[in-house]
Formats: C-alpha cells, sequence, structure tokens
C-alpha cells in the first residue's frame, strides 16, 4: 500500500526545494543528510513529503514522550488511511531495581503500566511484521532498549482462515500459547471468552476483537466484532492474530533457557562462595530459583526480561533485540531534534550499566541481567538504515556523519523572518530593561528574558513585579505542569513578562512574544554557546517585529557566531519576501499544544480529552505544593481519587498531567506516613 498524504496545504517557502532535495539525495544512497529548517519553517510536513514520495517505513525518533504524541498526532493527520504508529516506554511510573552498596539499600523495581501505550507498541510491531509498507512509527528513546526476538514474535502469530480444519479447543490452546488468557465475566484486552462453538477474542494490539464460529471441527465463520456491544461489524475470510506480549517464545525455547539458567545459577554461586559471599549466594538462590519456578508454571515471571538473553538463544555480552530489528532493510530514519536526541542515545548504555553491576555483584541478579540492556551508541549506528537529522542547531556530530550534506529550510511558508539583533553594555541594563518592557507592553506584545541562574530569575521577576510589572518565572523547579500553565498565561495575556534560566526549549510557540532579553551574553557555557544563543534567538522568531537584545561588555565568538548566522538567514528571508511580495504576520494562538491538550491525539486514540480545565487551574509555583482535602474526604480517599486520574490521565497520553498527580501523590503518601 502506498503512503497518501492528505493536507489542505501544498509546499511553500523553502519547503518544496528540502523535500526535492531529501529525496534526491536517499535516492542516490546517501546515508545521512541534515534537514536544517529554523523555527517555524513546517520541518514535519516536509518530512512527511518526503516519506510520501519515498514510499518506505519510517522511524520518527524523538527525545521525549511529549514531542513525539505531537509528531505522532501531526504525522496520524497528514496520513491517516496509513499505519502511523507510537512507540514509547510504556511506563506511567518506573522504580527500576537498584541497590546501593554504601548504604546497603535495595530498592524493588516499582512500575505502573500503561495498557493504552502498551496497546500501541504491539500495534506498531504488529504493523511492522503484516509485510505492510506504509508504516511510520513515532518512537522515544526506548527504541534502543531490549524487546523479544522478532523471529519468535512472528513464528508465535497465526493466520486462521475460514473453512480450516481446526478444533475449538485447539484454537483455545494457541490463543494460550500466545499469552491471551481466558475471562469469561470481563472482556479486557488480551483476553478471551468462550460461548459453546463460538470464541471471542480482543486483540492486546487493537481497538476490536473477533468472532470465532465453528462447526464441528471446521472454522465456519470469523467475524469482527465492537468489544463491549458484542455486535458484528464485519466479516472477514481470515485474521491474522499476533500475540499479546512481545515477550512470547514457544515451550521448548523456553525450557531450553530454563536448563541454561540454571547452569549459570550453579557456576555463579560457587563464584560467591570461592570469594566467602556467602550471604549473595543465598540471596541469588532464592531469587533465581523463585523467578524460574514461576517460567515453569505460568511461563512469565516479573523480571523475566533480565532473562532475555537466555530466551533469545543470544551469547554473553551480545546486544539485545530492539524496535529497529523489526524494520525491513531498506527503512528510513528521521531524527527530530538531533542534537538533543543523540546524547540521549549516548547516555542510556552507561547509566543502565552502573546500576545493573551493583546488583550482580551483590546477588541480586545474575550476570545475565547486564544483556537486557539498551543498545549502546555503536551498536545503534550499525542498524540504522539512512537517517535524516532535524535540527534547527545540528550539533558536530550530526554535520560531521553527514559530510557536509545540509538541506537548508530556511524561508518560512508564513514570511516570517529572523529577528534583529542589537548588543548593548550591561552598564545600567536593569533601567533600559525597564524602558524596552513599557515599550513593548504598551503595543500590546510580550517580553521574555533569559538569566544565567535561577536565583537571578527569581529575583529578577520580583523586582519586575515591584515596579508594578506583571511578570513570572519559570525554570527546572517549577513544576512540569505548572510551566505549561505559565506559558498558557503568558500567551492569553495573563501577564506580559516571562524570565527564564532556559528558555530554548525546542517547540515552544509563543508568538505573542516580540522581544528577547538575553543577559550575561558573553558568559561563555553551554547557555550561552553558538547553539543556545540561536536557539534562544528563534524563539521571538514567529512574531513579525521580533527584535533580541543582547547585554555583553564583550562580543564573544558565540556571540559573534549566533548573530552572523542569524543575519543570513534574515537576508536570505527579506529578500524572498521582497521577490515574492509576501508581507509577514504572525499567527497569535490562544493556548499552547505540548501533548498535553492535544485534541487531534485523543481523536485518534477513542480517548477525551478531560485535562484541560485543570491545566488551566493548576497552581503556579516555583515550589513543592501541597494539595489540599476535599470537604468529608478522608486521606485516604484523597489517595484513591488522584491514583484513579492520574491513571486516565496517562491513559489518555496526557503524560503532563499524569505527572503532576503523582507529584501530589507523593506528598500525600509522605503526609499518610508522618
Amino acid at each position: 500500500m502506498l503512503f497518501e498524504l492528505v493536507s489542505p496545504y501544498q509546499p511553500a517557502g523553502d519547503q518544496p526545494k528540502a523535500i526535492l532535495e531529501l529525496i534526491q539525495n536517499i535516492n542516490r544512497g546517501v546515508f545521512s543528510q541534515v534537514l536544517l529548517g529554523v523555527t517555524g519553517s513546517g520541518k514535519t510536513f516536509t518530512i512527511a513529503n518526503a516519506i510520501k514520495e519515498l514510499n518506505r517505513p519510517t522511524l520518527v525518533i524523538s527525545h521525549n514522550k511529549t514531542l513525539a504524541a505531537q509528531l505522532y498526532s501531526e504525522l496520524r493527520s497528514f496520513f491517516p488511511n496509513n499505519a502511523v504508529e507510537y512507540f514509547v516506554s510504556y511506563y506511567d511510573y518506573y522504580q527500576p531495581e537498584v541497590y546501593l552498596p554504601s548504604t546497603g539499600v535495595y530498592i524493588e523495581k516499582e512500575l505502573a503500566i500503561n495498557d493504552e501505550l502498551e496497546r500501541l507498541r504491539l500495534s506498531a510491531v504488529s504493523s511492522l511484521l503484516s509485510d505492510r509498507r506504509d508504516v511510520i512509527v513515532v518512537a522515544s528513546v526506548s527504541c534502543i532498549y531490549g524487546v523479544g526476538k522478532p523471529e519468535e514474535f512472528k513464528k508465535n502469530s497465526y493466520l486462521f482462515k475460514v473453512g480450516c480444519q481446526l478444533s475449538r479447543n485447539e484454537l483455545l490452546r494457541i490463543f494460550v500459547d500466545m499469552l491471551y488468557s481466558r475471562s469469561d465475566v470481563e472482556f479486557t484486552r488480551g483476553h478471551f471468552r468462550v460461548m459453546g462453538d463460538t470464541i471471542d477474542l480482543f486483540i492486546a494490539y487493537g481497538d476490536h476483537a473477533y468472532r470465532f464460529v465453528f462447526w464441528g471441527d471446521d472454522l465456519e465463520s470469523i467475524y469482527i466484532i465492537d468489544p463491549s456491544s458484542g455486535k458484528k461489524t464485519k466479516e472477514v475470510q481470515e485474521a491474522l492474530i499476533f500475540p499479546a506480549n512481545l515477550f512470547v517464545t514457544s515451550k521448548e525455547v523456553l525450557q531450553r533457557a530454563i536448563t541454561h539458567v540454571q547452569l549459570d545459577l550453579q557456576v555463579q554461586l560457587h563464584a560467591f562462595e570461592e570469594l566467602g559471599k556467602f550471604e549473595e549466594a543465598k540471596r541469588l538462590k532464592e531469587r533465581t530459583e523463585l523467578d524460574l519456578e514461576m517460567l515453569r508454571e505460568l511461563g512469565y515471571c516479573s523480571g523475566i526480561e533480565n532473562y532475555s538473553r537466555y530466551i533469545d538463544g543470544r551469547f554473553a555480552g551480545e546486544r539485545p533485540f530492539c524496535l529497529l530489528d523489526y524494520f525491513p532493510k531498506d527503512y528510513l530514519v528521521v531524527m527530530d531534534e538531533s542534537h538533543v536526541t543523540i546524547p540521549q542515545f549516548r547516555a542510556m548504555f552507561s547509566g543502565d550499566r552502573a546500576r545493573k553491576i551493583n546488583l550482580v555483584e551483590h546477588g541480586f541478579r545474575l550476570p545475565s541481567a547486564m544483556d537486557n540492556r539498551p543498545l549502546n551508541f555503536n551498536e545503534f549506528e550499525k542498524l540504522i538504515g539512512q537517517i535524516v537529522f532535524v535540527s534547527a542547531t545540528p550539533a558536530d556530530y550530526e554535520l560531521e556523519v553527514s559530510g557536509g550534506i545540509v538541506v537548508e529550510q530556511i524561508i518560512r511558508p508564513t514570511g516570517l523572518v529572523d529577528p534583529q539583533i542589537e548588543v548593548r553594555s550591561s552598564l545600567n541594563q536593569v533601567h533600559d530593561i525597564l524602558e524596552e518592557i513599557d515599550q513593548v507592553v504598551k503595543k500590546g506584545d510580550r517580553v521574555l528574558i533569559t538569566t544565567l541562574t535561577k536565583r537571578m530569575a527569581e529575583e529578577l521577576t520580583g523586582y519586575l513585579v515591584h515596579a508594578n510589572i506583571r511578570c513570572k518565572y519559570v525554570h527546572s523547579e517549577v513544576k512540569t505542569l505548572d510551566r505549561v500553565t505559565i506559558l498558557n498565561g503568558f500567551r492569553n495575556g495573563e501577564f506580559d513578562v516571562l524570565v527564564g534560566v532556559n528558555l530554548l526549549r525546542e517547540g515552544l510557540d509563543l508568538p505573542q512574544a516580540s522581544l528577547m532579553l538575553i543577559l550575561d551574553a558573553d558568559k561563555e557555557g553551554f547557555l550561552r554557546n553558538a547553539r543556545s544563543l540561536i536557539q534562544t534567538i528563534g524563539r521571538v522568531a514567529r512574531h513579525e517585529q521580533g527584535r533580541v537584545i543582547m547585554y555583553a561588555d564583550k562580543i564573544t565568538a558565540s556571540m559573534e557566531q549566533a548573530i552572523t548566522e542569524t543575519q543570513r538567514r534574515r537576508t536570505l528571508q527579506v529578500d524572498y519576501n521582497k521577490q515574492k511580495g509576501i508581507i509577514p504576520s504572525s499567527v497569535q494562538k490562544k493556548q499552547m499544544d505540548m501533548g498535553l491538550q492535544n485534541k487531534t491525539l485523543g481523536a485518534h486514540l477513542g480517548k477525551p480529552n478531560d485535562y484541560s480545565q485543570q491545566a488551566k487551574q493548576s497552581p503556579i509555583t516555583a515550589a513543592e505544593s501541597v494539595p489540599t482535602y476535599g470537604k468529608g474526604k478522608t486521606l485516604q480517599e484523597q489517595i484513591k481519587t488522584l491514583e484513579r486520574q492520574m491513571y486516565q490521565a496517562a491513559k489518555a497520553l496526557q503524560f503532563l498531567e499524569a505527572d503532576r498527580l503523582k507529584e501530589m501523590l507523593d506528598v500525600l503518601k509522605k503526609s499518610k506516613k508522618v
């Protein structure tokens, strides 16, 4: 099936040129290239057009769940008739297993799995293994973590055809082997129910169920049904059913794995005893034998991923299977905001290894747990196909591996140009800031100010408020959801000035801001290097009269680079507008969409959007807030209510709201223990 792009818009600005260059480079075998697109230039639409023309399975990687959800929503709207999938970590909450030798404290693994995210992960894998070519998977960094072996997953899938010789009991055995569970009372995802010669199966990776009707030992008919009502919606001649879990395996493979675990257990116990670590040996023996007993009886155990090396048949130290193994060889990779995503990929392996070493050395896990890990960066590089790095400020790595092949998307379809930049002395800067704010606010626009430290942001905010300026601050100590609330308030005109330490967040859309003030611009470092400065400047590029004032006593190399690059882009944009007779105008939006209030995504998932009003009413604080109890509610009732709301928010992919509710839950649980 071919990709079918649905959009009322046609490529404009630099988009047609960028699309053509991307496609030509990929078709001539270029392994990697950079799409350097300025803020607001429509990079996602460009990528969507390239995917349509190339017609290859595509993996789009983002560096966090929220931005991945936004990309998923956008691509679903562009390709409503194709398989656009979402693959992120399925945990609403995850506390990994940890042992701290310095204090002797062991922390058990604690997690809360989001059933909807698990369904979406299975749906992504199922689409890839169904031999479709029109598949786009939007994934977070979790795509490099271990999953089941693709061959085993596909081998344990089953194609049922009407008229085939198959007894009812044989069908039930197949479902159990695929890790589906029988439940005649509650018909939920991943379960089947039996009603005489009729069997209903609610697949683990979709929103529909199948009904299998038998006549003796013949499969007489197959229907697609509505799981809630049981009503038939369509009759089909065949049904390809995939397993209910990514770690599915056959009994023979499982038994062979158990045998290998027992052998390695004896080796490790002997090693501990030779070193005089009798307590560690006892602990390891008890824990491993309990896991083996569960594997024999249930075919599954808590922490089964720590035995994945045996189940997959891998050697010690060999990399695990991951989502990338499910793609065909000619797939395309698109890495969004690559300058942020690449460092995340590099950090995953080392952090996981440091934690696992302590567990193995102190008898909490077998050495095989070390092979349940994310890929290291070299392994990732060997697995990816042709790749497009997407960034407004690509880092050295992307530019180096791309060999200088950079596709620029400088001209915005809206005609907006990069802001003008002025450098002023830091002498009397506060007085100058007050004058600039007064002029901007009188025009009905708003101001962004970025500082170097949290304390400076707070103190400057206090000073401006004392000067009767409507101002708030935002930094890393402000709760996640409260940051969104503050930004929405800024957009909606509740206050005029926003002060922050790091206002260069990718995807931050604040078209009401016409002025960016950068304090201490000449202090070289992460927040004032050329890349960070360019990103910060881009925050006011969505306003037709955007300006940037840098306060500095000297012009550093980073400042000069950022100013030169911005001026180069601005010149190209202004010349294009003159040639085409375009008058730039900013698009004013009332609400900010960071995946928190994504109606499109909610519609695709079949989930109502219940959290927008809660987001508006969230407290704006810089310190931890203590939730209050409703009238007549006990502490335990409040905890249960918040837990239910947290799971509902997470199921609807409202991750920021779920995170806020979790923080409130933690406070309540602490107060309960006091």
